[in-house]
C-alpha cells in the first residue's frame, strides 16, 4: 500500500481554491527546489513497480489528464506506448512556448525531482530505454536540472539515464512532432502528415511524451495512491493544476488550485474590475467576465462556453484596456511564430493579423471585418499542425466578445482613449501600457500584413 496523504482535500462538485494547496510546488517560494535528500525526506522515496505497465492501473483509476494543454488521458498514452512494438522512449516536454505561461518553469526551478521521478516511472511504465527532459534555454535552470541529474545519478535512484534538450524559444517548439524532430537532432518544426508520437516518434521509436506538471503528477499518484488524487477536484475531473494568473490588477503568479474551483476566486474577478478573461492562452478564448464569473474552472463548463483550460493560462483584460489592441498584438506574435512550412501560416495569418491591427485602429475600414471572417474560414483546419486553427480560435472569440469595441472603434473612440480621434487610422493616444505578456521583439504591424516567419535557423 503507498503512503497515504497527510492532508485531506473535500471532493466535491466545485470546489473552492485553496490557498494552502502544495502538492506540485513547496509553500516557500524563495529557493530553487529543494536537493535531492530534502526531497526525498518531504516525499519518500521513488517508489518504482517493478514491472513495465505496473502503474498504468494506478493512473486510470486517479483519472490523470495531460497537463500540457491537450487534456488527453494519461493511462491511454502510456497503454498505446507500452503496447507498441519496438523500444520506447519517453520525453519530459518543458517546452514552455506560451508567452503568457510560466506554470512549467517554475515546477522545474522548485521542483525538479518531482518531474525527474515522474520521467523515470513513465520509463518503467513503457518499457522505455531512453528518456530526455525537453526545456527552452535558460542557463540558470539547465545548470539547475544538470545538477539534480548529476545527484541523481551518483545516488544511484535512476535506472534510465536522461539527457537534457534544449528546446528553441519558439511557441511551436513543444508541439509534439516538433519535439521529436529536435529531440532526434533536427528542427523543431511539426511534421507534415506525421504518423502519432506513440507509434512513431524520437528516432522512429514509440515515444511517450508527457508534460513536465503531468509527471509530477505520476511521480505523486505513484507515492500516495489514485485515491488521494482524487480527494481534490471534482469527480469529472478530479485532481489539482497549475494555472499561471494574470489579475487585472497587474499582478501575475502562478498558483495550484483544485480543479472545479470558482474562476471569480482564482482571479479575483469580484476585486479588480474585469471586462473579459481569455482563458487557455493565446490559442485560448475570450469570455466576457460576467460570464466567466459564473463558471468553475473544469474544461467541462469551459466547453459550453467555448473554451478550454488548455495551457493553464488565465488573464483578466482589465476594464480600461482596449481588447482588441492586446488581441491584435498577441495575432502578429503568432503570425510571426508560424513555421511558415504551409499556405495557412505563411499567407495567412500574416493577412489576419495585418487586419486585426487595422480593426485596433480607429475609424478602420470595416471590410477588415469581412476579411477577417472569410480569411479565418480559409486557414482553420488546413494547417500542418493546429497552430492556425488555435489563432483562429482566439480571433473568433474576439470579434465576438469585443464586438462593442469594434462599434466603438469604427465611431473614432476606443475603451483605452476617451478622446475623439483624430482621423482614420489612428491610433488610441493614451492607451494604457500592454496587458498581455509578450517577447520584446514582436512585429509592429500596420495596415498590411503583419508578421512573417522565423528563420530557420530560429528553430534549433
Amino acid at each position: 500500500m503507498r503512503q497515504t496523504a497527510t492532508m485531506a482535500w473535500p471532493m466535491q462538485a466545485g470546489a473552492t481554491a485553496s490557498p494552502g494547496l502544495h502538492r506540485l510546488l513547496p509553500p516557500s517560494r524563495r529557493q530553487p527546489g529543494a536537493d535531492l535528500a530534502g526531497h526525498v525526506r518531504a516525499h519518500g522515496p521513488l517508489p518504482y513497480y517493478g514491472a513495465a505497465g505496473g502503474l498504468i492501473a494506478e493512473i486510470r483509476s486517479a483519472r490523470l489528464t495531460g497537463r500540457g494543454g491537450a487534456g488527453f488521458p494519461v493511462a491511454v498514452k502510456m497503454t498505446a506506448v507500452a503496447d507498441s512494438r519496438g523500444r520506447a522512449v519517453v520525453v519530459g516536454n518543458g517546452a514552455e512556448g506560451e508567452p503568457a505561461s510560466r506554470k512549467d518553469k517554475q515546477l522545474l526551478w522548485l521542483s525538479p525531482h518531482l518531474v525527474l521521478d515522474g520521467l523515470q516511472l513513465a520509463a518503467e511504465t513503457v518499457g522505455a530505454r531512453r528518456a530526455y527532459l525537453y526545456v527552452h534555454r535558460d542557463d540558470r535552470l539547465h545548470r539547475l536540472l544538470a545538477d539534480a541529474l548529476a545527484e541523481r545519478s551518483a545516488a544511484g535512484c535512476d535506472r534510465v539515464a536522461v539527457e537534457l534538450v534544449a528546446a528553441p524559444p519558439r511557441f511551436l517548439a513543444g508541439e509534439e512532432s516538433a519535439l521529436a524532430n529536435r529531440v532526434a537532432g533536427g528542427l523543431a518544426l511539426p511534421t507534415f502528415k506525421q504518423p502519432r508520437i506513440f507509434e512513431r516518434g524520437v528516432g522512429g521509436a514509440p515515444t511517450l511524451v508527457q508534460n513536465v506538471e503531468t509527471l509530477a503528477h505520476v511521480a505523486l499518484i505513484a507515492r500516495r495512491g489514485a485515491a488521494w488524487f482524487r480527494e481534490v477536484g471534482t469527480a469529472a475531473e478530479p485532481g489539482s493544476m497549475l494555472v499561471t494568473c494574470h489579475h487585472a490588477g497587474g499582478a501575475s503568479r502562478v498558483s495550484e488550485v483544485p480543479i472545479g474551483a470558482p474562476l471569480a476566486d482564482v482571479l479575483g474577478l469580484g476585486r479588480e474590475p474585469a471586462q473579459a478573461v481569455l482563458t487557455g492562452g493565446y490559442h485560448g478564448t475570450w469570455i466576457p467576465a460576467a460570464q466567466a464569473a459564473l463558471l468553475p474552472l473544469t474544461n467541462s463548463a469551459l466547453r459550453q462556453a467555448g473554451a478550454t483550460l488548455g495551457a493553464g493560462v488565465l488573464a483578466a483584460l482589465p476594464s480600461q484596456s482596449c481588447g482588441l489592441a492586446e488581441t491584435a498584438r498577441v495575432l502578429r506574435y503568432l503570425a510571426a511564430e508560424s513555421a511558415g512550412q504551409c499556405g495557412p501560416c505563411l499567407s495567412g495569418l500574416p493577412r489576419i493579423a495585418g487586419a486585426f491591427t487595422q480593426l485596433s485602429q480607429l475609424e478602420p475600414d470595416r471590410r477588415c471585418l469581412a476579411d477577417l471572417e472569410r480569411w479565418a474560414g480559409l486557414v482553420a483546419g488546413r494547417g500542418a499542425c493546429h497552430h492556425p486553427d488555435g489563432t483562429v480560435r482566439l480571433v473568433r472569440s474576439a470579434l465576438g466578445v469585443f464586438s462593442g469595441e469594434i462599434e466603438r472603434h469604427l465611431r473614432g473612440r476606443c475603451t483605452a482613449d476617451r478622446a475623439p480621434a483624430g482621423g482614420p487610422g489612428r491610433v488610441p493616444a493614451t492607451a494604457p501600457a500592454s496587458f498581455l505578456p509578450l517577447p520584446a521583439d514582436v512585429p509592429a504591424g500596420g495596415a498590411g500584413p503583419a508578421g512573417s516567419p522565423r528563420s530557420r535557423r530560429d528553430w534549433r
